[in-house]
């Protein structure tokens, strides 16, 4: 159907999982997109084929990584739609055990390098949505935006802070028609995840709590992603979308 034809979209972490996925649904509907990793990742093969995806190899902590993200696309596609920004990663310790430098590692790539290219493209979007009448911010968050686990005092802390970001940027922005939203994934099979569910058993048993009784699949959050950044969402914002096929319904 080409949905997104004319569309152009920055995407982070898309080297791999909900990024990679995203980027292709994307390209699948007409989009023009930049997928963003870092040049250790496979982001050089990961999108050989699509001839609507350009690559750039650059991490999200990188003190120049939003100037060089929004100057590719500019370069390239001559402006940007919708940013999602998808980078992330985890860890698991006690607090007593948890390293200043942990904690920084999750807060800087989860919810630091969210918060500086947002900042950086506002103008770019707000440009967007003069033109066209809307434009997209979309973080990705957790169930852990408001839940939490033993373990998990950095992740949950950061994840709660991509929900307050998220809604502060809706609130701010959506005088200019951009909307700013942030994806709650569950117990979804990628690359940070793959380990883990890698043991049959312990796959068994976050299917087992999810109301579909499956994992989720990293199509499913791109799918969710798609929603959010569509012109059907035009009326939704600081929302954040609980995407876990029911995980979170039980008390």
């Amino acid at each position: 159907m080409k949905r997104f034809e004319g569309k152009v979209a920055v995407i982070t972490g898309a080297a791999s999982g909900i990024g990679r996925a995203t980027a292709h649904l994307f390209a699948s509907e007409g989009a023009q997109v930049l997928a963003v990793d870092r040049p250790e990742s496979e982001i050089g093969s990961a999108h050989v084929g699509q001839a609507n995806i350009v690559t750039l190899a650059k991490s999200v902590t990188d003190e120049d990584a939003p100037e060089a993200m929004l100057k590719k696309v500019q370069e390239t596609f001559g402006g940007v739609d919708i940013l999602f920004n998808n980078a992330g990663v985890s860890g698991r310790a006690l607090a007593e055990e948890t390293t200043d430098d942990e904690w920084h590692r999750q807060m800087n790539v989860n919810v630091t390098a969210q918060f500086r290219a947002s900042r950086t493209f506002i103008p770019a979007l707000r440009e967007r949505a003069q033109q066209k009448g809307r434009a997209r911010i979309i973080n990705t968050a957790s169930v852990m935006a408001f839940d939490t686990d033993i373990g998990l005092t950095a992740y949950t802390a950061s994840k709660h802070a991509v929900a307050g970001l998220t809604k502060t940027l809706a609130l701010e922005l959506g005088k200019f028609r951009i909307t700013a939203n942030y994806l709650m994934p569950g117990a979804i099979h990628t690359g940070m995840t793959g380990a883990s569910f890698a043991n049959p058993e312990i796959a068994a048993i976050w299917a087992k709590k999810s109301a579909l009784r499956r994992l989720g699949q990293p199509e499913d959050m791109a799918r969710a992603v798609f929603l959010l950044a569509s012109d059907e969402a035009d009326f939704i914002t600081g929302h954040g979308l609980v995407a876990d096929g029911g995980l979170t319904l039980r008390t």
